[in-house]
């Protein structure tokens, strides 16, 4: 059996140390993998709590670009913790390879009980890259661009206090598709189909399908179906003004926007004010003009490794 050339390789591990079993778990692996030549790479407050006694071991800081020049990142934890890897290796375009250790871990690709088969695969490199979709989120206030983010699972809008309910119309591709009284609105990749949007009584649908999801959170209506649209549509999420209170953007449940609503109406209520407008074309009452909304793209972060 030939031993792989594993000079000049590295590999970021990213854990959830604040879990004993995963710090155990982080720790075989930065240590196997340092036994067959590859080089480690581990975040500066992590690599503290590991506390590892092993010579060449890089620290970095938790920025954008910490996984630059790694072939892979092995990420030990829960769904939540191959999120945060995804936001730290969406730039440079690095793999991500998780290893659950969470209760369900549908976007791991490995048990923490088969590390060495797992060392085995990624020292000889018999593991497939799968690319996933992920979406562009823009936040629009008075036609002004206020927020831009992404999103690998889903992006949602939700109303920010439990006793009050959000007014918003949906349009896919710019037009306007329905109207809906509802606690929120989740829009999802297929990677995401099993998260948010599956407990909003969303349709699992396999990472390999292009498509995305609309799926409406408790919405007062009797026709207010989950939607699966094309991975190039626009899906827009607009809250009115009569809604009271106000709503947040959730993007993977780790980056929110406040959504105040004063003051905004949707496109479909504004094409309405126009035909009973003041003549010239534009609506009588004095709201402003906003809207949010969150658009498709493609991307490979957060795919996960074949081992």
């Amino acid at each position: 059996m030939t031993t792989p050339d594993t000079s000049g390789r590295r590999v970021l591990v990213l854990a959830h140390t604040g879990r004993e079993e995963a710090r155990d778990v982080a720790r075989q692996f930065c240590e196997s993998l340092h036994r067959h030549g590859l080089a480690v790479r581990l975040l500066k407050d992590e690599a503290a709590d590991l506390d590892l006694d092993l010579a060449g071991v890089e620290t970095v800081e938790p920025l954008p670009d910490a996984a630059e020049g790694c072939e892979l990142a092995v990420v030990i934890g829960g769904d939540g913790t191959i999120l945060r890897a995804a936001e730290l290796t969406r730039e440079t375009g690095t793999p991500v390879l998780g290893v659950n250790l969470g209760h369900v871990g549908f976007l791991a690709e490995a048990e923490h009980d088969d590390v060495e088969f797992t060392i085995d695969a990624i020292v000889r490199r018999r593991y497939t890259s799968e690319e996933r979709l992920t979406l562009d989120v823009a936040v629009y206030r008075d036609k002004e661009l206020v927020a831009t983010t992404w999103a690998l699972n889903e992006a949602s809008v939700e109303k920010a206090a439990r006793q009050r309910m959000l007014e918003v119309v949906v349009e896919v591709d710019g037009r306007p598709l329905s109207r809906w009284g509802c606690d929120g609105v989740v829009c999802a990749t297929p990677t995401g189909s099993t998260a948010y949007n599956f407990s909003a009584g969303g349709p699992i649908v396999w990472p390999a399908v292009e498509a995305l999801l609309m799926v409406p959170i408790s919405a007062h209506a009797l026709f207010a179906r989950p939607m699966v649209v094309a991975p190039t549509s626009v899906l827009a999420v607009e809250v009115l003004a009569r809604t009271e209170g106000a709503g947040v953007l959730w993007a993977d449940g780790r980056r929110s926007f406040d959504l105040p609503v004063s003051g905004w109406r949707g496109a479909a209520e504004r094409r309405r004010s126009r035909g009973n407008g003041n003549g010239n074309g534009e609506p009588t009452s004095g709201n402003d003009v906003g809207n949010n909304g969150a658009g498709s793209g493609t991307g490979d972060a957060g795919g996960g490794e074949h081992a």
